[in-house]
């Protein structure tokens, strides 16, 4: 057992050590946890998958799995997308990066009836990252959430066929959010609005990024019934509202190389707007670098109900339902040191709803092929489509297969493409405090590929 302890603490800490992101799922959630139950679309919590995968899609699911079940893995993730004007034209693409999202399962039964597992994995996470020149820069270039879960599990058999699960969620949450801001839209001392004495709009003169961690707790349960040809199962993964209260505001001044071209006040033709505007960054001012900063995040609870069904010897057919409490995410509220007025993001985004279709086919008893697939409905209105998160309705095909390599170890690959139809968002707010859908002006596409790979282990 000493060798299986010291690869639980090589497989966490790896898992820790790789940042959790993507763009890939509603919200900022993160489906991929296995690769097994994605090749088949993630409908997973009746059946869960025989690779400690369950601690996540159904923490009763260990309980059937006999013996020492530990197994590693992740997913790269490949989005593309872009925002185009619908007046200029002008388009603004996301940087070209891969992300990968790794997980770590371990499960060991005790008994004939108790199971205790740890899971590793990233539920929640996002990354969208935009040039610094993009359109939409000035509500955000680039937003980064890893939301990392450690989650101690135990499962019992309450009969040969029914057992419940219960985890404790450890959770990590690092958070940057990074925008650009604009010194048309600024005022002078007086009150009067730079764009009036010659600034031209989408002038960058300010780089802010609002960085920080915090740790929480919460919760996940599930229950799953096993039949002769039919299983139903639940979960409930808890939802944390995260208050991070250590953040950092770091600011840099972006030389605009401009001067006045009238005469102000105090303020003779000629002089540098960089002059102007250089107070706005020292100790104590609205744009000092250093402050502190602080934000809170929800991680919404999800619900999911499943069924399967052993239609032939060989072949086994899912569904699973979801529901997500993204109605949680209504504001984002940043307070900052040196500022009395919070700044408020609306974000108003709706409950959502997701229909996972799954099936197996055991091509021989060491070689498994699956397909599957998902449809997701939206959470973002339609006024909050932005670079920050422009999402829609999804939907995901995807292909997997298994292959035994020894008794004692298997390999699962997955293939999953993310559709997401086009959808018409803003790159602005329009100068509202609290923008509507009349100032969208563009439209947002996005595609994504997700390869992933596990190894699982049985002792």
């Amino acid at each position: 057992m000493r060798r299986v302890h010291v690869l639980i603490v090589v497989g966490v800490l790896a898992l820790g050590l790789v940042p959790a992101q993507t763009v890939s799922a509603q919200g900022f959630s993160v489906y991929e946890q296995g690769s097994c139950a994605i090749g088949r679309g993630g409908a997973s919590v009746a059946l869960p998958c025989p690779d400690g995968s369950s601690v996540f899609y159904n923490p009763a699911g260990i309980a059937f799995v006999p013996g020492t079940t530990l197994s590693l893995g992740g997913a790269a993730i490949m989005p593309t997308g872009d925002f185009t004007n619908d007046t200029t034209g002008n388009v603004s693409s996301l940087n070209e990066r891969t992300y990968f999202v790794p997980n770590f399962y371990f499960a060991h039964g005790i008994g004939s009836a108790l199971t205790v597992g740890v899971g590793a994995f990233a539920p929640y996470g996002l990354t969208t990252d935009w040039p610094t020149d993009s359109e939409g820069r000035f509500l955000g270039y680039k937003s980064k959430l890893q939301g990392l879960y450690i989650q101690p599990t135990v499962a019992y058999k309450l009969t040969e066929n029914i057992a419940v699960g219960f985890g404790v969620d450890i959770t990590y949450l690092n958070v940057e959010l990074r925008q650009r801001v604009d010194l048309s839209v600024q005022t002078l001392p007086n009150g009067i609005p730079f764009s009036a004495i010659g600034v031209p709009a989408g002038t960058d003169f300010a780089d802010v990024a609002l960085s920080g961690h915090e740790y929480h707790a919460g919760y996940h349960f599930g229950f799953q019934a096993k039949m002769s040809r039919v299983s139903f199962g639940f979960r409930y993964l808890s939802g944390q509202e995260v208050k991070v209260t250590n953040g950092t505001l770091t600011t840099e001044q972006i030389p605009t190389n401009l001067v006045t071209t009238v005469p102000l006040p105090g303020i003779p033709v000629g002089t540098p707007y960089d002059a102007i505007v250089k107070p706005q960054f020292a100790d104590g001012a609205v744009l000092e670098s250093g402050q502190t900063g602080k934000t809170s995040l929800p991680l919404p609870a999800q619900a999911v109900v499943g069924i399967g069904f052993q239609a032939t010897p060989k072949l086994v057919l899912l569904f699973d339902y979801q529901f997500t409490n993204w109605s949680a995410f209504d504001t984002l509220t940043i307070d900052k040191e040196n500022s009395t007025t919070p700044t408020v993001t609306y974000e108003d985004y709706v409950d959502t709803h997701g229909f996972r279709f799954g099936a197996e086919y055991a091509v021989s008893p060491s070689f498994v092929v699956r397909g599957g697939f998902v449809y997701n409905t939206a959470g973002a209105p339609d006024q909050t489509v932005t670079p920050n998160l422009p999402e829609n309705k999804r939907y995901w095909p995807t292909l997997g297969m298994s292959a035994r390599l020894t008794d004692a170890a298997h390999i699962d690959v997955f293939y999953l493409y993310l559709y997401q139809p086009d959808r018409e968002g803003r790159s602005t707010d329009g100068g509202m405090a609290r923008p509507t859908a009349a100032v969208n002006n563009g439209v947002y596409r996005f595609r994504g590929n997700l390869f992933g790979a596990a190894l699982a282990l049985r002792f």
